[in-house]
């Protein structure tokens, strides 16, 4: 009955309002002027990995539909300055006590069915994202010490944010994308989070998918293809400085492709406009060499910077059905002896070419200010891996030369990363091989990166893999440790998902995390964050293991890039919105 009243208000609200509250996109954030833009046109891309599903709400993966077609929320970030701004916001302001912020919705904007976005949809997306059994990959962000951030409609277009506790990420926080209230709602009020759960999968009708952000979904056939289509609504309130509507671009077209390798084939045949995954020198060589010899007209960038990712080596903790596993996936040593057998340098120099960086921290290596640069490493050192593995009783080995205990067990172990990504494909040989000259055995397979998500993500006492290798991206740069990563119950707390600490280092890691996330001041957050990384670098959790610098590169047919300065693995080498066909 509210939601109806509230709707009614929301349609009288907007007859009032004569036009839509316009988010101008800042001329700095591009290298071209508004006069030098053509509208039309199609960008091209592909991806190594299929989509799992159009819904928002059971989204884990960094690339994803839900958030391609609708990006952003309350506020942003601005590239040039990192300062947070207003966006799907007119304004906001925080209370004296830092525990409340106000914000302004900015009016008249809509759905692309054309019904308003007011505060219901972020009251409506944030009861999905807090309700546990949905098991939204967000639902950590929203609570601090367990204790839940809340929203208050103050009306339709007035949202109170409501903290605990102070909150060095708040505005990260707010930054949620609303999803419309009047799609979700109702299956959410009469089925709960089964209902929701069941919604949007990727058999959903393209017209069905309902976004506020400037792509929706034109057609989708499996393992081939993605075409998103400009939303022309986004546009009504999105304008460049000389008042076009944004985007420019007509089509985003997302071809899938078996691997890296393709994709690359696709960009140097001109078949695709931008390649993100520039990760080493062979990448570079063929790019440049087709650029000299004119094949390609194309702009690359090399070591625009450090990277903004972590690649690491993670082990199940949760193994009711092999406790000889489970006891060696949980003891330290055994995961410090892994650590020795990881050779970072020859990651750098094989996998990526020499151009990466080796890693030993939860904190992405462009995050500089937050790397603790004396944070214990357990550099690659077999002997040292074989001694800690004789104090763990393997002290012989079987007649094909591999580690046995007292009791005849062999040190054994499965690890898996996705099909199609070579580099890391490289790193789990590479590991194979080191492993085996101390006698122990890896079973490596590169599997479906979907069947690999949902490996890693199941939880209980019994889960069905031993060792995965795969990276994470995003989060915060106010506060970089990640709120489903760090927690023991996070979505994202991949080596153990019991749903408790096992250790009491996961308990201290835990409460640092509050504590840091809640601490205004930033040196305090840094000592903070320092602490925790050297009780990661002890408890070892995930094993870090190495990342491509950050190149990139784009066909010339595209304008619209970001200025040179902004270009890093922070900020990416442009905004869609901004991007354009030249030629």
């Amino acid at each position: 009955m509210r939601k109806v009243l509230a709707l009614v208000v929301s349609f009288i609200a907007l007859a009032e309002v004569a036009s839509a509250q316009t988010f101008v996109w800042p001329q700095k954030w591009t290298v071209a002027k508004p006069s030098e833009v053509k509208r039309g046109g199609t960008l091209r891309r592909a991806v190594i990995s299929d989509f799992r599903t159009f819904n928002p709400f059971i989204t884990a993966e960094a690339t994803n539909v839900p958030d391609t077609i609708s990006p952003y929320g309350l506020v942003r970030r601005d590239p040039t300055t990192g300062d947070w701004i207003p966006y799907m916001a007119e304004s906001f302001s925080i209370s004296p006590n830092k525990l409340e912020i106000t914000f302004k919705i900015r009016r008249g904007m809509k759905w692309s069915d054309g019904r308003p976005i007011t505060a219901d949809d972020w009251i409506m997306t944030w009861r999905i994202h807090t309700d546990k059994a949905v098991g939204s990959n967000s639902y950590d962000s929203f609570f601090i010490d367990g204790k839940p951030i809340t929203l208050r409609k103050i009306d339709d277009y007035t949202l109170r944010f409501i903290y605990p506790k102070t909150d060095a990420e708040a505005l990260n926080v707010a930054s949620f994308t609303p999803w419309p209230a009047h799609i979700f709602g109702p299956v959410y009020q009469k089925e709960g989070a089964e209902g929701i759960k069941k919604m949007w999968t990727l058999n959903e009708k393209p017209e069905n998918i309902v976004s506020a952000g400037p792509w929706l979904v034109e057609s989708y056939r499996p393992g081939e293809r993605l075409v998103l289509k400009r939303n022309p609504v986004f546009g009504e309130w999105n304008k460049d400085e000389a008042g076009n509507p944004l985007p420019y671009l007509d089509r985003y077209e997302i071809k899938i492709v078996k691997d890296v390798n393709a994709a690359l084939a696709e960009f140097l045949a001109g078949n695709t406009d931008v390649f993100f995954e520039v990760t080493t020198v062979d990448h570079i060589s063929q790019i440049r060499q087709a650029i000299q010899a004119g094949r390609l007209d194309a702009t690359i960038k090399v070591n625009a910077s450090p990277v903004a990712s972590s690649q690491f080596m993670v082990f199940n903790w949760n193994k009711a059905s092999d406790l000889f596993k489970q006891s060696l996936f949980r003891s330290e040593k055994f995961r410090r002896a892994m650590s020795h057998l990881v050779n970072r340098q020859a990651v750098v120099e094989i996998v990526y070419g020499g151009l990466g960086t080796p890693m030993y921290s939860s904190v992405y290596p462009v995050l500089t200010q937050w790397v603790n640069p004396k944070v214990p490493k357990y550099e690659y050192n077999p002997q040292q891996a074989a001694k800690l593995l004789a104090e763990l009783g393997f002290t012989r080995k079987d007649r094909e030369g591999y580690l046995v205990d007292s009791k005849g067990r062999r040190l054994e172990f499965n690890l898996s990363t996705n099909a199609g990504n070579p580099q890391r494909e490289q790193i789990a040989k590479l590991i194979v091989d080191e492993a085996k000259k101390v006698g122990v055995k890896v079973n490596f397979t590169a599997i479906d990166f979907n069947t690999l998500v949902g490996q890693l993500l199941s939880s209980g006492p019994d889960r069905p893999f031993d060792a995965i290798i795969i990276g994470l991206s995003g989060g915060g740069l106010d506060w970089p440790f990640g709120s489903n990563v760090v927690p023991c119950k996070g979505n994202l707390h991949m080596w153990n998902k019991s749903g408790q600490c096992l250790d009491p280092r996961e308990t201290q890691l835990d409460a640092l995390y509050s504590r840091g996330r809640t601490e205004l001041d930033f040196k305090k957050r840094v000592e903070i964050g320092y602490r925790m990384q050297e009780i990661e670098a002890q408890l070892l959790p995930v094993i870090y293991i190495a990342g491509p610098n950050y190149h990139t590169a784009w066909n010339n047919r595209l304008g619209g890039e970001h200025p040179e300065a902004i270009i890093s693995a922070i900020w990416g080498s442009r905004q869609l919105e901004l991007t354009f066909i030249k030629k």
